[in-house]
């Protein structure tokens, strides 16, 4: 193999690995619209398990009344990410991707306090957030 030939074979793994790690930030616009879904998201099922009383002290749902929470939940959050113009399968397929540019994510909300505020109230267990259990909404 020539200087030539080397020099530009290795330019052109170098031009692989720039546009690779380029394409692993997220858009902007996509950030902003992913954290703001992910804050209302966080916020409606907070919001709907509030109190826990709805079956009674420490009674499970029963499977009829499990199946029913979970139609009422993706009807609730259908209507919440149709706002964002995103689907459910959107949301989930596309979500772990745009999070996993953390300067991306970290700038956004750097620039927007009163957002940052939110999202840091989230519960971290339930959000993918900070060991990811939970549905990762």
């Amino acid at each position: 193999m020539t200087q030539t030939t080397r020099s530009l074979a290795v330019g052109m793994v170098l031009s692989l690995a720039l546009v690779a790690g380029h394409g692993l930030a997220a858009e902007p616009a996509d950030i902003e619209k992913f954290v703001k879904a992910r804050i209302e998201i966080g916020e409606m099922m907070t919001n709907y398990f509030k109190g826990g009383e709805q079956f009674g002290q420490g009674q499970r749902p029963s499977p009829e009344q499990m199946k029913a929470m979970g139609a009422d939940i993706n009807t609730k959050l259908g209507a919440l990410l149709s706002k964002h113009g995103l689907t459910i399968e959107d949301y989930r397929g596309r979500s772990k991707d745009v999070f996993a540019d953390e300067a991306g994510v970290k700038s956004f909300l750097a620039a927007h306090p009163d957002l940052k505020t939110r999202y840091e109230a989230l519960p971290l267990d339930r959000m993918g957030r900070g060991g990811s259990t939970g549905r990762g909404y």
